[in-house]
C-alpha cells in the first residue's frame, strides 16, 4: 500500500503519526521516540490560529484543538493531510531542525518524496497559507499562554500500530 492509501485509512491521530514516523525514516534515516501528543486550546489572534508547536528540547507535539476541530468540520477531506503536515513539521523539529524556513523546506521535500507533487500532502506543504489561510506557522517567538490546558493522547508513539510495513 502506499503512503497516500494507509493515511486514508488513519482514523486516529496516532496512527497518523506512525505514518509520518514511517516517512522520515524511509526517505531521511532519522528517527526519535519517546514523543507524547497534547491538544489544547492555544489561543490565537483574530483570524488566524497557530496550528501546532513543539517545545525546544522537550517530548511533546503540542496541536491547537480549535483549528483542528476548525479542519474537521469545514474541510474534512483534508482533516489527515492536515493532521499529517502538522506533525511532520513539528516532528521534524523534535529531531533538530529548528529553523522555520529549514524545516518547511523540508516538510516540503519529504511530502513531495512521498505522495507525489500534486497530493494534498505536499500542496498543504508547498503552500501552507494558501490552503489553510487562517491557520500560521508559530514563529519561534511565540509561546503560548502560561496556563494552558494540555490534554496527552493516549498510546500516541507507543510503536503498536503494526500494519505499516
Amino acid at each position: 500500500m502506499s503512503y497516500a492509501e494507509i493515511l486514508d485509512n488513519a482514523d486516529y491521530l496516532p496512527e497518523i503519526f506512525e505514518i509520518v514516523k514511517k516517512v522520515v525514516r524511509d526517505i531521511t534515516g532519522a528517527e526519535r521516540p519517546g514523543l507524547m501528543l497534547g491538544i489544547s486550546d492555544l489561543g490565537g489572534q483574530p483570524g488566524s490560529f497557530v496550528g501546532a508547536f513543539y517545545p525546544v528540547s522537550s517530548n511533546i507535539i503540542v496541536i491547537n484543538k480549535t483549528p483542528l476541530g476548525t479542519v474537521r468540520k469545514l474541510r474534512p477531506e483534508l482533516y489527515n493531510e492536515y493532521c499529517f503536515h502538522l506533525l511532520l513539521h513539528e516532528y521534524l523539529h523534535s529531531l533538530g531542525i529548528l529553523d522555520e524556513t529549514k524545516d518547511r523546506q523540508i516538510t516540503a521535500f519529504i511530502s513531495e518524496k512521498a505522495f507525489g507533487s500534486n497530493h494534498p500532502v505536499t500542496v498543504i506543504a508547498k503552500d501552507f497559507n494558501r490552503v489553510f489561510p487562517e491557520i500560521f506557522y508559530a514563529s519561534a517567538s511565540w509561546r503560548p499562554a502560561a496556563k494552558a490546558r494540555i490534554d496527552i493522547i493516549d498510546n500516541f508513539n507507543d510503536g503498536s500500530v503494526n500494519y505499516i510495513g
